[in-house]
């Protein structure tokens, strides 16, 4: 018995021993692999860092050459095109200055003239819209949904037509307004996003009334186009198009400049590179009718 304990304590040992050499052993050449793989991987991700840096310099370049020839075009395409055409631009809710930017470079060289812009309030407070209009036929906006269309669509032929419901709603409505609406050969909406913290019945009660404000400027006969910029996100040109609206999806590009104007003019499509949109600009080649000041889209001022 004391033979055997003996033997399987000094066994016992042995192995304990050869557990620590190899542990030994083992954590300098793990160590040293761990120290290889390390390296080998600093070395593979500093290449591919420097590879996306000299592939997005390349982009930048080629957008800057890009920027640069549409630039020098773009003047080429559409001068011109809207001459003494008066265009209105309008905001369902929020209306980003840079895509108020985009517009007015778009119609610069074009000979037309950006006469209007405005943000109406999404929703406006129908209570005080209600206060504004007791003595019309809109009395019961706050209450009454067939109010409220024939609302908007009052307001939507009057932002291209001119007329007393708009003039006299004018601060209940918009949020920000410059310039006379009325007499306008096209108008340009932009819609944007409600977001995610929205509250459910200010956003229905807001897309019925731009479902309404669009249903009426396109009864007229001005020119009606959706636009954002490209990187306008999430798009909102979906409703848009859903109203039979031509759209343009990145009007802050020179492609998207000449989609507008053509768009203006009469093209229909969905035009820009997002997803959604057809083609990336109109049938430059085809003849486009320049429609005169005082033709169509020059409607008399409603009551």
């Amino acid at each position: 018995m004391g033979y055997s304990a003996r033997y399987h304590a000094a066994s016992l040992a042995a192995v304990f021993l050869a557990l620590a050499i190899g542990i030994l052993i083992g954590s300098q050449w793990g160590s040293d692999v761990l120290n290889n793989t390390r390296q080998d991987l600093e070395s593979s991700l500093t290449s591919d860092l420097n590879d996306a840096r000299g592939r997005i310099d390349d982009l930048e370049q080629q957008q800057e050459w890009s920027n640069e020839f549409g630039g020098a075009v773009y003047p080429l395409l559409t001068d011109g095109r809207l001459r003494e055409r008066q265009i209105g631009l309008i905001g369902l809710g929020t209306l980003p200055s840079g895509v108020t930017d985009a517009v007015e470079s778009a119609i610069s060289p074009t000979g037309g003239d950006l006469v209007a812009v405005g943000a109406i309030r999404q929703p406006p407070s129908l209570e005080d819209l209600s206060a504004a209009l007791q003595d019309t036929r809109f009395a019961q906006i706050e209450k009454n949904d067939e109010a409220l269309a024939a609302y908007g669509r009052t307001v939507g032929r009057q932002l291209v037509n001119g007329g007393r419901i708009l003039n006299m709603t004018r601060s209940e409505l918009m949020s920000q307004s410059s310039g006379q609406f009325g007499g306008i050969d096209g108008l340009i909406i932009y819609r944007s996003d409600p977001g995610d913290d929205s509250d459910a019945e200010a956003d229905e009660t807001a897309e019925k009334l731009d479902r309404a404000i669009i249903e009426g400027a396109t009864s007229t006969n001005a020119r009606v186009v959706g636009v954002e910029t490209f990187s306008t996100d999430p798009s909102t040109l979906g409703f848009l198009r859903d109203r039979n609206l031509t759209t343009v999806d990145n009007v802050d590009q020179p492609a998207g400049k000449v989609s507008l104007v053509y768009a203006l003019n009469g093209a229909e499509g969905a035009f820009g590179v997002k997803d959604g949109s057809s083609r990336l600009l109109p049938e430059l080649l085809s003849p486009v009718v320049v429609r005169l000041p005082g033709g169509s889209g020059q409607g008399r001022a409603e009551p």
